[in-house]
Protein backbone atom coordinates (compact mmCIF):
# COMPACT_ATOMS: atom_id res chain seq x y z
CA UNK A 1 0.00 0.00 0.00
CA UNK A 2 3.05 2.07 0.67
CA UNK A 3 4.66 3.12 -2.54
CA UNK A 4 7.71 5.31 -3.88
CA UNK A 5 7.34 8.01 -6.81
CA UNK A 6 11.05 6.76 -8.02
CA UNK A 7 9.58 4.31 -10.69
CA UNK A 8 6.79 7.13 -11.59
CA UNK A 9 8.63 9.92 -11.39
CA UNK A 10 11.72 8.53 -13.76
CA UNK A 11 8.80 7.85 -16.81
CA UNK A 12 6.60 10.47 -16.05
CA UNK A 13 9.35 13.51 -15.21
CA UNK A 14 11.16 12.41 -18.75
CA UNK A 15 8.05 13.28 -20.98
CA UNK A 16 7.64 16.60 -18.66
CA UNK A 17 11.29 17.80 -19.43
CA UNK A 18 11.07 16.54 -23.53
CA UNK A 19 8.22 18.69 -23.62
CA UNK A 20 9.46 21.26 -21.95
CA UNK A 21 12.78 21.91 -23.24
CA UNK A 22 16.14 22.58 -22.04
CA UNK A 23 15.03 24.56 -19.63
CA UNK A 24 13.08 22.75 -17.52
CA UNK A 25 14.44 22.30 -13.49
CA UNK A 26 15.83 19.04 -12.87
CA UNK A 27 14.48 17.08 -9.49
CA UNK A 28 16.22 18.13 -6.22
CA UNK A 29 14.03 17.74 -3.73
CA UNK A 30 11.44 15.26 -2.89
CA UNK A 31 8.64 15.89 0.14
CA UNK A 32 5.18 15.12 1.56
CA UNK A 33 2.23 16.80 2.26
CA UNK A 34 1.74 17.82 5.67
CA UNK A 35 -2.21 18.99 5.71
CA UNK A 36 -4.59 18.93 3.00
CA UNK A 37 -4.78 21.22 0.40
CA UNK A 38 -5.44 22.30 -3.45
CA UNK A 39 -3.21 22.02 -6.91
CA UNK A 40 -3.33 24.98 -9.28
CA UNK A 41 -2.84 25.23 -12.69
CA UNK A 42 -0.15 27.82 -12.25
CA UNK A 43 1.45 29.76 -9.40
CA UNK A 44 -1.77 31.55 -8.55
CA UNK A 45 -4.66 30.55 -5.55
CA UNK A 46 -7.14 31.92 -8.03
CA UNK A 47 -6.38 29.46 -11.16
CA UNK A 48 -7.73 26.21 -12.01
CA UNK A 49 -7.70 23.85 -9.09
CA UNK A 50 -6.88 20.67 -10.60
CA UNK A 51 -6.70 18.14 -7.55
CA UNK A 52 -6.50 18.05 -4.17
CA UNK A 53 -4.26 16.01 -2.11
CA UNK A 54 -4.18 14.76 1.15
CA UNK A 55 -1.55 14.68 3.86
CA UNK A 56 1.49 12.35 3.92
CA UNK A 57 1.67 11.90 -0.42
CA UNK A 58 4.01 11.98 -1.44
CA UNK A 59 5.77 14.69 -4.07
CA UNK A 60 9.06 15.30 -6.42
CA UNK A 61 9.75 19.31 -6.59
CA UNK A 62 10.36 20.66 -10.03
CA UNK A 63 10.47 24.62 -9.71
CA UNK A 64 10.31 27.25 -7.08
CA UNK A 65 8.18 30.61 -7.71
CA UNK A 66 8.02 32.93 -4.35
CA UNK A 67 5.55 31.21 -1.80
CA UNK A 68 4.72 28.21 -4.62
CA UNK A 69 6.13 25.08 -5.97
CA UNK A 70 5.95 22.86 -9.30
CA UNK A 71 5.73 19.90 -8.23
CA UNK A 72 4.80 16.04 -9.34
CA UNK A 73 2.59 14.81 -6.94
CA UNK A 74 0.59 11.79 -5.67
CA UNK A 75 -3.70 12.75 -5.27
CA UNK A 76 -6.10 10.23 -4.32
CA UNK A 77 -8.55 9.04 -7.37
CA UNK A 78 -11.19 7.13 -4.46
CA UNK A 79 -9.82 7.13 -0.99
CA UNK A 80 -12.06 4.43 -0.08
CA UNK A 81 -10.33 1.91 -2.13
CA UNK A 82 -7.05 4.05 -1.82
CA UNK A 83 -6.51 4.38 -5.41
CA UNK A 84 -4.46 7.29 -6.36
CA UNK A 85 -2.50 8.76 -9.42
CA UNK A 86 0.21 11.27 -9.99
CA UNK A 87 -0.36 15.17 -11.77
CA UNK A 88 1.62 18.14 -11.91
CA UNK A 89 1.17 21.25 -10.54
CA UNK A 90 1.95 23.99 -8.25
CA UNK A 91 0.90 24.61 -4.60
CA UNK A 92 1.76 26.51 -1.81
CA UNK A 93 5.27 25.70 -0.44
CA UNK A 94 3.91 25.80 3.09
CA UNK A 95 1.93 22.56 2.44
CA UNK A 96 4.92 20.48 1.71
CA UNK A 97 7.82 19.23 4.36
CA UNK A 98 11.03 18.61 1.83
CA UNK A 99 14.09 16.62 2.66
CA UNK A 100 15.74 20.26 3.43
CA UNK A 101 13.54 21.33 5.39
CA UNK A 102 14.57 21.92 9.01
CA UNK A 103 13.61 19.48 11.67
CA UNK A 104 11.39 18.00 8.56
CA UNK A 105 11.39 14.39 10.01
CA UNK A 106 10.14 15.66 13.65
CA UNK A 107 7.07 18.04 11.41
CA UNK A 108 5.87 15.16 9.69
CA UNK A 109 6.61 12.62 12.75
CA UNK A 110 4.16 15.21 14.88
CA UNK A 111 1.72 15.73 12.15
CA UNK A 112 1.33 11.68 12.05
CA UNK A 113 1.02 11.22 15.92
CA UNK A 114 -1.71 13.73 15.33
CA UNK A 115 -3.50 12.12 12.98
CA UNK A 116 -3.22 8.76 14.85
CA UNK A 117 -4.89 10.28 17.62
CA UNK A 118 -7.36 11.47 15.81
CA UNK A 119 -7.83 8.27 14.63
CA UNK A 120 -8.13 7.15 17.89
CA UNK A 121 -11.68 9.78 18.51
CA UNK A 122 -15.04 8.67 18.02
CA UNK A 123 -15.99 10.29 15.08
CA UNK A 124 -12.84 11.80 14.15
CA UNK A 125 -11.56 13.07 10.87
CA UNK A 126 -12.20 10.43 8.43
CA UNK A 127 -9.08 8.85 6.93
CA UNK A 128 -6.41 9.87 9.62
CA UNK A 129 -4.91 6.89 10.16
CA UNK A 130 -4.28 6.41 6.33
CA UNK A 131 -2.93 10.11 7.04
CA UNK A 132 -1.21 8.80 10.00
CA UNK A 133 0.10 5.74 8.15
CA UNK A 134 1.55 7.50 4.98
CA UNK A 135 3.26 10.68 7.14
CA UNK A 136 5.26 7.97 9.41
CA UNK A 137 6.59 6.12 6.37
CA UNK A 138 7.37 9.49 5.09
CA UNK A 139 9.71 10.05 7.93
CA UNK A 140 11.30 7.20 6.98
CA UNK A 141 11.80 7.52 3.30
CA UNK A 142 12.98 11.29 3.53
CA UNK A 143 14.77 11.49 6.32
CA UNK A 144 16.22 7.42 6.79
CA UNK A 145 18.78 9.01 9.12
CA UNK A 146 16.74 10.43 11.23
CA UNK A 147 16.70 8.79 14.65
CA UNK A 148 12.72 8.56 14.37
CA UNK A 149 13.09 6.74 11.45
CA UNK A 150 13.04 3.21 12.77
CA UNK A 151 9.63 4.08 15.15
CA UNK A 152 8.17 5.80 11.74
CA UNK A 153 8.63 2.76 9.97
CA UNK A 154 7.29 0.50 12.68
CA UNK A 155 4.55 2.96 13.50
CA UNK A 156 3.66 2.76 9.69
CA UNK A 157 3.67 -1.12 9.16
CA UNK A 158 1.42 -0.98 13.00
CA UNK A 159 -1.29 0.36 11.53
CA UNK A 160 -1.15 -0.99 8.27
CA UNK A 161 -0.91 -4.75 10.03
CA UNK A 162 -3.91 -3.40 12.33
CA UNK A 163 -5.89 -2.90 9.17
CA UNK A 164 -5.27 -5.88 7.42
CA UNK A 165 -5.65 -7.89 10.91
CA UNK A 166 -9.41 -6.54 11.08
CA UNK A 167 -9.96 -7.03 7.46
CA UNK A 168 -8.57 -11.02 7.75
CA UNK A 169 -10.08 -10.99 10.89
CA UNK A 170 -13.58 -10.62 9.04
CA UNK A 171 -13.70 -13.62 6.76
CA UNK A 172 -15.35 -16.93 6.96
CA UNK A 173 -11.62 -18.14 6.97
CA UNK A 174 -10.01 -16.72 9.88
CA UNK A 175 -11.84 -19.49 12.00
CA UNK A 176 -9.84 -22.15 10.51
CA UNK A 177 -7.42 -24.19 13.03
CA UNK A 178 -4.80 -24.32 9.93
CA UNK A 179 -3.04 -20.87 9.35
CA UNK A 180 -2.51 -21.65 5.93
CA UNK A 181 -6.15 -21.94 5.49
CA UNK A 182 -6.42 -18.45 6.55
CA UNK A 183 -5.82 -15.12 4.53
CA UNK A 184 -2.59 -14.17 5.60
CA UNK A 185 -1.78 -10.31 6.80
CA UNK A 186 0.76 -8.34 4.73
CA UNK A 187 3.95 -9.04 6.23
CA UNK A 188 6.10 -6.90 4.07
CA UNK A 189 6.29 -3.95 5.91
CA UNK A 190 7.30 -5.73 9.02
CA UNK A 191 9.75 -7.75 7.46
CA UNK A 192 11.15 -4.18 6.33
CA UNK A 193 11.17 -2.88 9.44
CA UNK A 194 13.21 -6.03 10.76
CA UNK A 195 15.38 -5.84 7.66
CA UNK A 196 15.92 -1.88 8.25
CA UNK A 197 16.26 -1.54 12.13
CA UNK A 198 17.77 -5.02 13.12
CA UNK A 199 18.82 -5.39 16.56
CA UNK A 200 16.61 -2.74 17.90
CA UNK A 201 12.85 -2.90 19.66
CA UNK A 202 11.53 -2.21 16.58
CA UNK A 203 12.40 -5.25 14.62
CA UNK A 204 11.43 -7.55 18.35
CA UNK A 205 8.45 -5.58 18.25
CA UNK A 206 8.03 -6.35 14.22
CA UNK A 207 8.95 -10.22 14.98
CA UNK A 208 5.90 -10.49 17.42
CA UNK A 209 3.42 -9.33 14.94
CA UNK A 210 4.46 -11.61 12.44
CA UNK A 211 3.42 -14.68 14.94
CA UNK A 212 -0.50 -13.37 14.05
CA UNK A 213 0.03 -15.47 11.21
CA UNK A 214 1.41 -18.47 13.02
CA UNK A 215 -1.50 -19.38 15.57
CA UNK A 216 -4.90 -21.01 14.96
CA UNK A 217 -8.27 -19.49 14.02
CA UNK A 218 -9.68 -22.08 16.72
CA UNK A 219 -8.53 -24.50 18.46
CA UNK A 220 -11.63 -26.84 18.53
CA UNK A 221 -11.32 -28.41 22.13
CA UNK A 222 -8.28 -30.12 20.91
CA UNK A 223 -4.80 -30.17 22.08
CA UNK A 224 -2.52 -29.56 19.11
CA UNK A 225 -3.06 -25.47 18.67
CA UNK A 226 -2.61 -24.12 22.14
CA UNK A 227 0.24 -26.16 22.55
CA UNK A 228 2.27 -25.32 19.21
CA UNK A 229 1.16 -21.80 20.25
CA UNK A 230 2.44 -22.20 23.65
CA UNK A 231 5.96 -22.88 21.69
CA UNK A 232 5.68 -20.19 19.04
CA UNK A 233 5.28 -17.38 22.22
CA UNK A 234 8.23 -19.70 24.12
CA UNK A 235 11.06 -19.31 21.31
CA UNK A 236 9.83 -15.46 20.90
CA UNK A 237 10.55 -15.03 24.47
CA UNK A 238 13.73 -16.95 24.20
CA UNK A 239 14.83 -15.22 20.81
CA UNK A 240 14.07 -11.42 22.02
CA UNK A 241 14.35 -11.87 25.84
CA UNK A 242 14.44 -7.81 26.42
CA UNK A 243 11.29 -6.94 23.63
CA UNK A 244 8.98 -5.32 25.21
CA UNK A 245 6.49 -7.86 23.68
CA UNK A 246 8.13 -10.53 25.75
CA UNK A 247 5.85 -9.66 29.00
CA UNK A 248 3.11 -10.42 26.54
CA UNK A 249 4.65 -13.54 24.80
CA UNK A 250 5.69 -15.18 27.84
CA UNK A 251 1.65 -14.74 29.38
CA UNK A 252 0.36 -15.84 26.11
CA UNK A 253 2.44 -19.37 26.62
CA UNK A 254 1.90 -19.93 30.50
CA UNK A 255 -2.40 -19.00 29.14
CA UNK A 256 -1.71 -21.74 26.69
CA UNK A 257 -0.50 -24.46 29.15
CA UNK A 258 -3.29 -23.50 31.70
CA UNK A 259 -5.88 -24.07 28.98
CA UNK A 260 -4.01 -27.49 27.89
CA UNK A 261 -4.36 -28.73 31.71
CA UNK A 262 -8.03 -29.37 31.13
CA UNK A 263 -7.69 -30.34 27.25
CA UNK A 264 -5.05 -32.83 27.64
CA UNK A 265 -7.50 -34.27 30.58
CA UNK A 266 -10.62 -34.66 28.01
CA UNK A 267 -8.18 -36.12 25.68
CA UNK A 268 -7.53 -38.75 28.90
CA UNK A 269 -3.82 -37.85 29.20
CA UNK A 270 -3.60 -37.04 32.37
CA UNK A 271 0.24 -37.19 32.05
CA UNK A 272 0.68 -34.67 29.64
CA UNK A 273 -2.17 -32.11 31.43
CA UNK A 274 0.12 -32.28 35.03
CA UNK A 275 3.06 -31.92 32.92
CA UNK A 276 1.54 -28.77 31.33
CA UNK A 277 0.18 -27.39 34.59
CA UNK A 278 3.92 -26.97 35.73
CA UNK A 279 4.84 -25.17 32.73
CA UNK A 280 1.94 -22.84 33.24
CA UNK A 281 3.27 -22.36 36.63
CA UNK A 282 6.75 -21.88 35.92
CA UNK A 283 6.36 -19.68 32.60
CA UNK A 284 3.91 -17.71 35.12
CA UNK A 285 6.27 -17.42 37.80
CA UNK A 286 9.08 -16.22 35.28
CA UNK A 287 6.69 -13.36 34.31
CA UNK A 288 6.05 -11.92 37.94
CA UNK A 289 9.63 -11.05 37.88
CA UNK A 290 9.12 -8.83 34.97
CA UNK A 291 8.52 -5.23 35.59
CA UNK A 292 5.10 -5.45 33.47
CA UNK A 293 2.14 -4.69 35.77
CA UNK A 294 -0.43 -5.65 33.70
CA UNK A 295 1.44 -9.12 32.10
CA UNK A 296 2.55 -9.85 35.90
CA UNK A 297 -0.73 -9.26 38.02
CA UNK A 298 -2.38 -11.25 34.78
CA UNK A 299 0.37 -14.24 35.54
CA UNK A 300 -0.45 -14.44 39.18
CA UNK A 301 -4.01 -14.99 38.82
CA UNK A 302 -3.14 -17.30 36.30
CA UNK A 303 -0.84 -19.00 38.39
CA UNK A 304 -3.40 -19.15 41.04
CA UNK A 305 -6.32 -20.64 39.09
CA UNK A 306 -3.72 -23.71 37.81
CA UNK A 307 -2.64 -23.86 41.34
CA UNK A 308 -6.04 -24.52 42.47
CA UNK A 309 -7.21 -26.81 39.47
CA UNK A 310 -9.44 -23.59 38.57
CA UNK A 311 -10.18 -24.63 35.05
CA UNK A 312 -8.36 -21.78 32.56
CA UNK A 313 -10.22 -22.33 29.09
CA UNK A 314 -14.17 -22.95 28.67
CA UNK A 315 -16.90 -21.82 30.10
CA UNK A 316 -16.59 -23.65 33.21
CA UNK A 317 -18.89 -22.51 36.08
CA UNK A 318 -19.28 -24.18 39.72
Amino acid sequence: MFRTLAGVCSLALLALFTASGANAAPVTEHGATIREGQIYLSPDTTSQKLSTFARGREVAVLERSGKYIHVLATVDVDPNLETTRDISGWMLSRNVVTQSTPDGDKLLFGEAVDSEAEASRRRGRKGAAGDARRLYYRVYDLFPQSPLAGEALYRAADIEWQVDKADTSSRPSSKAADPNLRAQIDDQYMKLVMKKFPHTKWSEMAAFHLIDNKICGEWDGLSKCPLKEAEIYEKYAEEYPNSPDTPEALYNAAYRYGALVDIYRTEAKGDKSADAGKRAIAIATRLLQVQSTDWSTRAQRLRYMVQNSIPVFGNNYE
